[in-house]
């Protein structure tokens, strides 16, 4: 069989690979933020009423006997969740969990000395609470970074083809077409974009590895089966289009990937696929 490719354009294309994929909006999402911050303003701004209070124990009375419920929050305050579960040991050994330090006012009092937050309170380090909330919202959504980082190749090269005029369906599943659901029979695929043209139904899988793993070496052989069977069929052809310097470490199945499949593109020779599929609907 006639490779797909040569030995050369296997080169260009690792010469290619990206350290990153990362957009600006990757960095934080701040419409969650906001929203998580909204979800719970009304409580910070009445906690707001323990800033500056010497006396803090005397006011966090006060707001106990107004409404003990604003309390429920407090964890968000060193960066953790209720849903987290968090736990701590106490003075006396035992392990607790954070939230449940929110049911008294002296289990608050253990709260805000044992975390340091009566220092920060009572000397007014923090104006705000919910501009304060905003900023820790910040940064613990950069745990959310590896889930965005999955979906942030699919949206680039979206927005490639809508730039270029190319209309596209998105996470097509293979069973849509009996033919190719009938070649893969038990490996059926969820495409994450079909494009359809006057020659042929494009069906395309998007992906970016910024570090290696075995991972990487079961997608190209998964690929590098897939791949020929679509494009048995008459009217099919399957379009890989993948970057990252994840790959440096899995080269030899990526380059075994490339030989048996024409269209594996990185986001740099994209274009070349673009240019085509144009070619194809004018």
């Amino acid at each position: 069989m006639i490779p797909a490719h040569t030995k050369e354009e296997f080169e260009i294309f690792m010469s290619q690979l990206k350290e990153t994929n990362a957009t600006l909006s990757f960095y934080s999402d701040f419409k969650k933020i906001s929203n998580n911050v909204h979800d719970i303003e009304i409580s910070l701004n009445m906690l707001n009423f323990l800033l500056g209070k010497e006396n803090l124990r005397e006011a966090v009375e006060a707001l106990w006997k107004r409404d003990r419920k604003v309390f429920d929050v407090m964890d968000i305050l060193i960066a953790t969740r209720k849903k987290d579960n968090k736990k701590f040991f106490d003075d006396s050994g035992n392990y607790r969990l954070v939230h449940s330090l929110f049911d008294s006012v002296d289990g608050i009092m253990e709260f805000l000395e044992g975390t340091g937050l009566a220092g920060v309170f009572r000397n007014t380090e923090v104006k705000d609470l919910v501009d304060y909330v905003f900023g820790v919202e910040t940064g613990l959504d950069t745990n959310a970074r590896k889930n965005r980082s999955g979906n942030i190749t699919e949206t680039l090269v979206a927005g490639m083809f809508s730039k270029a005029g190319i209309e596209f369906q998105s996470q097509v599943s293979s069973r849509n077409f009996k033919a190719v659901s009938d070649v893969l029979g038990k490996d059926q695929k969820v495409f994450d974009f079909v494009i359809y043209t006057s020659k042929k139904a494009y069906l395309i899988e998007v992906n970016f590895y910024s570090s290696g793993g075995s991972k990487l070496n079961e997608v190209a052989r998964s690929y590098t089966d897939v791949g020929p069977k679509v494009n048995s069929i008459d009217g099919f052809e399957f379009v890989w289009i993948t970057d990252g310097i994840g790959w440096n470490g899995a080269r030899n199945k990526l380059e075994e990937a490339f030989y048996a499949i024409p269209n594996v593109f990185n986001l740099t020779s994209v274009r070349n696929f673009i240019a085509k599929i144009k070619t194809e609907i004018q």
